[in-house]
């Protein structure tokens, strides 16, 4: 039996059990907060039991890596939507050790799409459309490097209120427990105390 079918099937099973009826709650975050993290299979029930997380509590995006790539895309305009439609009023970032994109090799992906049917011609055509499919497909080099750039992503936003507090955490995938990496508080506060109020001091960015 197909996974459809199997999820289907399970589905009418619960609907008519009303099973639903334990996880009734509204589309506003009861926390205040919208988290991104890694799609990583490991962290599906893991991440929420570790942050003590219920459902109503966050609004959570998921991609790979946790990464921000552009500030115009589709994280980002997710993050915005979650403050100013849904009430969320802190981000975090939660990067995970033994990601996959740690050291991700993009023409590798890219070899296993030919393999797959992909041509050459659509590879060329998306080349010669000005798509860099290398640094599209690029991970990082370390967990701690790829939260950080998606935090200064979201602080340096021209959309994003400068009263939201960005952080950064890293979670271990096997034990749950978290690391503090970057400090939205602080850098906050940093800010608000330097002359002027108008730069990102290089002392605040963690």
């Amino acid at each position: 039996m197909s996974n459809m079918l199997n999820i289907l099937d399970f589905n009418r099973e619960f609907v008519e059990k009303r099973e639903y009826e334990q996880y009734l709650t509204d589309k506003f975050p009861d926390k205040k907060m919208v988290i991104i993290t890694c799609m990583d299979t490991r962290l599906v029930e893991l991440l929420p039991k570790a942050m003590n997380l219920r459902n109503g509590d966050v609004k959570i995006i998921k991609n790979a890596g946790a990464i921000i790539s552009q500030p115009f895309g589709s994280v980002v305009r997710s993050v915005l939507v979650a403050i100013y439609e849904l009430e969320a009023d802190e981000v975090i970032v939660i990067g995970h050790y033994g990601c996959g994109m740690t050291g991700l090799n993009s023409q590798q992906i890219i070899d296993k799409a030919k393999e797959r049917g992909v041509e050459d011609v659509v590879l060329d055509t998306l080349t010669n459309s000005g798509i860099k499919l290398h640094h599209w497909l690029r991970g990082f080099n370390d967990v701690h490097e790829g939260v950080m750039n998606s935090v200064q992503v979201l602080r340096k936003h021209p959309l994003l209120p400068s009263d939201v507090p960005v952080h950064g955490m890293v979670i271990h995938p096997d034990t749950g427990a978290l690391e503090w990496v970057a400090d939205g508080y602080r850098f906050i506060e940093d800010k608000d105390s330097e002359p002027g109020h108008g730069q990102h001091s290089p002392s605040a960015t963690r």
